[in-house]
Protein backbone atom coordinates (compact mmCIF):
# COMPACT_ATOMS: atom_id res chain seq x y z
CA UNK A 1 0.00 0.00 0.00
CA UNK A 2 1.33 3.69 -1.30
CA UNK A 3 -0.10 6.17 0.26
CA UNK A 4 0.99 10.08 -0.87
CA UNK A 5 0.11 12.97 0.59
CA UNK A 6 -0.37 15.37 -1.83
CA UNK A 7 -2.01 19.26 -2.44
CA UNK A 8 -0.25 21.18 -4.99
CA UNK A 9 -0.90 24.81 -2.44
CA UNK A 10 2.21 24.79 0.53
CA UNK A 11 1.35 25.01 4.84
CA UNK A 12 -1.85 22.83 4.69
CA UNK A 13 -0.12 20.36 6.87
CA UNK A 14 0.86 18.62 4.37
CA UNK A 15 4.06 17.14 5.86
CA UNK A 16 2.80 17.89 9.60
CA UNK A 17 0.19 14.68 8.74
CA UNK A 18 3.14 12.54 6.86
CA UNK A 19 5.14 12.54 9.64
CA UNK A 20 2.26 12.11 12.14
CA UNK A 21 -0.07 9.12 10.35
CA UNK A 22 3.87 7.63 9.49
CA UNK A 23 4.33 7.29 13.24
CA UNK A 24 1.14 6.13 14.34
CA UNK A 25 0.98 3.32 11.57
CA UNK A 26 4.00 2.32 13.15
CA UNK A 27 3.25 2.42 16.91
CA UNK A 28 -0.47 2.00 17.04
CA UNK A 29 -1.75 -0.38 14.51
CA UNK A 30 2.21 -1.89 14.77
CA UNK A 31 3.12 -1.68 10.69
CA UNK A 32 6.49 -1.24 9.04
CA UNK A 33 6.51 1.85 7.87
CA UNK A 34 8.51 3.64 4.99
CA UNK A 35 7.92 7.43 4.97
CA UNK A 36 9.39 8.83 1.92
CA UNK A 37 10.55 12.42 2.00
CA UNK A 38 10.14 13.93 -1.67
CA UNK A 39 10.07 17.36 -0.54
CA UNK A 40 13.63 18.88 -1.59
CA UNK A 41 13.02 21.07 1.50
CA UNK A 42 13.22 17.80 4.05
CA UNK A 43 10.77 19.03 6.49
CA UNK A 44 9.96 15.58 6.87
CA UNK A 45 13.22 14.42 7.47
CA UNK A 46 14.44 17.04 10.05
CA UNK A 47 10.90 16.31 11.92
CA UNK A 48 11.94 13.25 12.38
CA UNK A 49 15.04 13.68 13.99
CA UNK A 50 17.37 13.30 11.01
CA UNK A 51 19.82 15.99 10.62
CA UNK A 52 20.19 17.11 6.89
CA UNK A 53 24.17 16.57 7.58
CA UNK A 54 24.15 13.43 8.32
CA UNK A 55 22.42 11.88 5.29
CA UNK A 56 24.78 9.62 2.84
CA UNK A 57 22.09 9.05 0.61
CA UNK A 58 18.70 10.36 -0.05
CA UNK A 59 15.99 9.64 -2.21
CA UNK A 60 18.11 11.55 -5.19
CA UNK A 61 20.13 9.11 -5.35
CA UNK A 62 17.78 6.38 -4.92
CA UNK A 63 15.61 7.36 -7.92
CA UNK A 64 18.76 7.19 -10.30
CA UNK A 65 19.72 3.68 -9.01
CA UNK A 66 22.78 5.21 -7.54
CA UNK A 67 22.22 3.39 -4.21
CA UNK A 68 19.39 0.68 -3.19
CA UNK A 69 18.34 0.23 0.24
CA UNK A 70 20.93 1.17 1.47
CA UNK A 71 19.32 5.05 1.13
CA UNK A 72 16.52 3.82 3.78
CA UNK A 73 17.35 5.10 7.67
CA UNK A 74 15.65 3.62 10.31
CA UNK A 75 14.15 6.55 12.66
CA UNK A 76 13.23 7.17 16.79
CA UNK A 77 10.13 5.30 16.05
CA UNK A 78 9.68 1.30 16.57
CA UNK A 79 8.84 -0.09 13.21
CA UNK A 80 9.42 3.61 11.14
CA UNK A 81 11.70 3.96 8.22
CA UNK A 82 12.58 7.15 6.13
CA UNK A 83 13.88 7.29 2.63
CA UNK A 84 15.07 11.31 3.28
CA UNK A 85 15.39 14.39 0.83
CA UNK A 86 18.24 16.26 0.23
CA UNK A 87 18.51 19.67 -1.42
CA UNK A 88 20.00 17.84 -4.57
CA UNK A 89 16.13 16.37 -5.16
CA UNK A 90 16.11 20.11 -6.83
CA UNK A 91 17.57 18.89 -9.84
CA UNK A 92 15.80 15.29 -10.42
CA UNK A 93 12.63 17.75 -11.30
CA UNK A 94 15.07 18.67 -14.51
CA UNK A 95 16.53 15.50 -14.86
CA UNK A 96 13.73 13.35 -15.24
CA UNK A 97 11.94 15.51 -17.52
CA UNK A 98 14.13 14.11 -20.00
CA UNK A 99 13.68 10.37 -19.45
CA UNK A 100 11.52 8.28 -21.07
CA UNK A 101 10.00 6.79 -17.77
CA UNK A 102 10.10 10.13 -16.25
CA UNK A 103 6.63 9.58 -14.72
CA UNK A 104 6.91 5.91 -13.76
CA UNK A 105 10.87 6.03 -11.99
CA UNK A 106 9.42 5.90 -8.45
CA UNK A 107 7.04 3.32 -9.09
CA UNK A 108 9.97 1.32 -11.10
CA UNK A 109 12.03 1.77 -8.16
CA UNK A 110 9.44 0.63 -5.90
CA UNK A 111 8.50 -2.80 -7.09
CA UNK A 112 11.75 -3.28 -7.24
CA UNK A 113 13.80 -2.54 -4.52
CA UNK A 114 11.21 -1.58 -1.51
CA UNK A 115 9.06 -4.81 -0.72
CA UNK A 116 8.72 -5.66 3.00
CA UNK A 117 6.76 -2.75 3.88
CA UNK A 118 3.38 -2.91 4.92
CA UNK A 119 2.97 0.73 3.90
CA UNK A 120 4.72 3.31 2.17
CA UNK A 121 3.67 7.37 2.85
CA UNK A 122 5.07 9.68 0.26
CA UNK A 123 5.47 13.10 1.54
CA UNK A 124 4.98 15.35 -1.45
CA UNK A 125 6.21 19.14 -2.96
CA UNK A 126 3.81 21.80 -2.55
CA UNK A 127 3.01 21.81 -6.72
CA UNK A 128 2.24 19.60 -9.40
CA UNK A 129 5.60 18.88 -11.23
CA UNK A 130 7.27 15.99 -12.28
CA UNK A 131 7.94 14.72 -8.42
CA UNK A 132 4.61 14.86 -7.18
CA UNK A 133 3.17 13.19 -10.62
CA UNK A 134 6.01 10.47 -9.69
CA UNK A 135 4.45 10.05 -6.98
CA UNK A 136 1.26 9.48 -7.28
CA UNK A 137 1.78 6.84 -10.70
CA UNK A 138 3.12 5.01 -7.64
CA UNK A 139 0.34 5.53 -5.28
CA UNK A 140 -3.12 3.36 -4.29
CA UNK A 141 -4.47 6.20 -2.13
CA UNK A 142 -3.80 9.64 -2.00
CA UNK A 143 -4.79 12.54 1.32
CA UNK A 144 -5.65 15.82 0.49
CA UNK A 145 -4.99 18.07 3.15
CA UNK A 146 -6.66 21.47 3.09
CA UNK A 147 -6.82 24.05 5.88
CA UNK A 148 -9.77 25.80 7.25
CA UNK A 149 -9.16 29.18 6.11
CA UNK A 150 -10.75 31.38 3.50
CA UNK A 151 -9.16 30.40 0.62
CA UNK A 152 -9.79 26.22 1.59
CA UNK A 153 -11.59 25.27 -1.69
CA UNK A 154 -9.52 27.78 -4.15
CA UNK A 155 -8.23 25.38 -6.51
CA UNK A 156 -8.96 22.28 -4.86
CA UNK A 157 -11.48 21.35 -7.55
CA UNK A 158 -8.48 21.64 -10.15
CA UNK A 159 -6.42 19.79 -8.36
CA UNK A 160 -8.99 17.18 -7.85
CA UNK A 161 -9.91 16.83 -11.85
CA UNK A 162 -6.06 16.55 -11.60
CA UNK A 163 -5.90 13.78 -9.86
CA UNK A 164 -8.62 11.80 -12.05
CA UNK A 165 -6.16 12.57 -15.32
CA UNK A 166 -3.75 10.41 -13.69
CA UNK A 167 -6.05 7.86 -12.67
CA UNK A 168 -7.32 7.82 -16.36
CA UNK A 169 -3.67 8.19 -18.33
CA UNK A 170 -1.10 6.55 -15.98
CA UNK A 171 -2.52 4.68 -12.82
CA UNK A 172 -6.32 3.41 -13.20
CA UNK A 173 -5.63 2.07 -9.01
CA UNK A 174 -5.45 5.89 -8.27
CA UNK A 175 -8.23 6.88 -5.76
CA UNK A 176 -8.78 9.51 -3.23
CA UNK A 177 -8.51 8.19 0.86
CA UNK A 178 -9.71 11.36 1.54
CA UNK A 179 -10.08 14.81 1.66
CA UNK A 180 -8.46 15.88 5.17
CA UNK A 181 -9.20 19.38 7.22
CA UNK A 182 -5.87 20.78 8.66
CA UNK A 183 -5.70 23.39 11.46
CA UNK A 184 -9.14 24.28 12.16
CA UNK A 185 -9.67 26.97 14.77
CA UNK A 186 -13.15 26.57 16.14
CA UNK A 187 -13.11 29.73 18.06
CA UNK A 188 -13.23 31.85 14.81
CA UNK A 189 -16.55 30.98 12.32
CA UNK A 190 -14.75 30.97 9.21
CA UNK A 191 -13.46 27.29 10.73
CA UNK A 192 -17.14 26.07 11.11
CA UNK A 193 -18.27 27.44 7.79
CA UNK A 194 -15.10 26.38 5.99
CA UNK A 195 -15.78 22.93 6.99
CA UNK A 196 -19.63 22.84 6.46
CA UNK A 197 -18.92 23.92 3.11
CA UNK A 198 -16.19 21.48 2.28
CA UNK A 199 -18.36 18.53 3.64
CA UNK A 200 -21.55 19.27 1.97
CA UNK A 201 -19.97 19.95 -1.73
CA UNK A 202 -17.26 16.65 -0.99
CA UNK A 203 -19.59 14.40 1.01
CA UNK A 204 -18.51 11.24 2.26
CA UNK A 205 -15.01 12.10 0.42
CA UNK A 206 -13.85 13.86 3.57
CA UNK A 207 -12.49 12.49 6.72
CA UNK A 208 -14.65 13.34 9.86
CA UNK A 209 -11.36 13.46 11.65
CA UNK A 210 -10.30 17.21 11.48
CA UNK A 211 -7.16 18.07 12.97
CA UNK A 212 -6.93 21.14 14.95
CA UNK A 213 -4.76 23.74 15.46
CA UNK A 214 -2.41 23.22 18.32
CA UNK A 215 0.29 24.36 19.86
CA UNK A 216 2.29 21.09 20.65
CA UNK A 217 1.88 19.94 16.88
CA UNK A 218 3.65 22.98 15.93
CA UNK A 219 6.47 22.22 18.55
CA UNK A 220 7.31 18.95 17.76
CA UNK A 221 9.18 18.91 14.63
CA UNK A 222 11.79 21.17 16.19
CA UNK A 223 12.46 18.96 18.35
CA UNK A 224 12.51 16.27 15.52
CA UNK A 225 10.02 14.17 17.08
CA UNK A 226 6.49 13.16 15.84
CA UNK A 227 3.79 15.08 18.71
CA UNK A 228 2.92 10.85 19.72
CA UNK A 229 6.58 11.04 21.07
CA UNK A 230 6.69 14.81 22.18
CA UNK A 231 3.73 14.97 23.70
CA UNK A 232 1.23 12.24 23.25
CA UNK A 233 -1.91 14.04 25.74
CA UNK A 234 -1.95 16.76 23.55
CA UNK A 235 -4.58 17.30 21.34
CA UNK A 236 -2.78 17.36 18.23
CA UNK A 237 -1.78 13.82 19.51
CA UNK A 238 -5.30 13.01 19.94
CA UNK A 239 -6.81 14.00 16.20
CA UNK A 240 -4.10 11.99 14.54
CA UNK A 241 -4.60 8.72 16.78
CA UNK A 242 -7.98 9.32 15.60
CA UNK A 243 -7.30 10.09 11.62
CA UNK A 244 -4.86 6.57 11.79
CA UNK A 245 -7.82 4.09 13.10
CA UNK A 246 -10.36 6.27 10.37
CA UNK A 247 -8.10 5.19 7.79
CA UNK A 248 -7.86 1.70 8.62
CA UNK A 249 -11.25 1.19 8.82
CA UNK A 250 -11.47 2.57 5.56
CA UNK A 251 -8.99 0.14 4.01
CA UNK A 252 -10.59 -2.36 5.82
CA UNK A 253 -14.00 -1.75 3.82
CA UNK A 254 -11.67 -1.20 0.90
CA UNK A 255 -9.81 -4.61 0.93
CA UNK A 256 -11.77 -6.84 3.50
CA UNK A 257 -8.90 -7.17 5.68
CA UNK A 258 -9.16 -6.44 9.61
CA UNK A 259 -7.42 -3.43 9.56
CA UNK A 260 -7.19 -2.72 6.03
CA UNK A 261 -3.28 -2.81 5.74
CA UNK A 262 -1.49 -6.11 4.93
CA UNK A 263 1.47 -7.66 4.75
CA UNK A 264 3.80 -7.43 1.81
CA UNK A 265 1.58 -4.16 0.78
CA UNK A 266 3.20 -3.17 -2.12
CA UNK A 267 1.57 -4.43 -5.53
CA UNK A 268 3.42 -4.63 -8.81
CA UNK A 269 0.07 -4.05 -10.62
CA UNK A 270 -0.61 -0.58 -9.11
Amino acid sequence: MIISICNQKGGVGKTTTAVNLSTDLALKHHKKVLLVDFDPQANATSGLGIHKGDIEFSVYDFLHAEIDKEAIVKTKVNNLYILPSSISLCGAEIELIESADREYRFKKRAQEILSGFDVIIVDTPPSLGILTINALVASNRVIVPIQCEYYALEGLVDFLNTLNLIKERLNPELDILGILLTMADYRTKIAHDVEKEIRQKFEKKVFHTVIHRNVRLAEAPSYGLPIEIYDAASAGACCYRSLVDEVALILGDVYGKEDGIGQGAISTDS
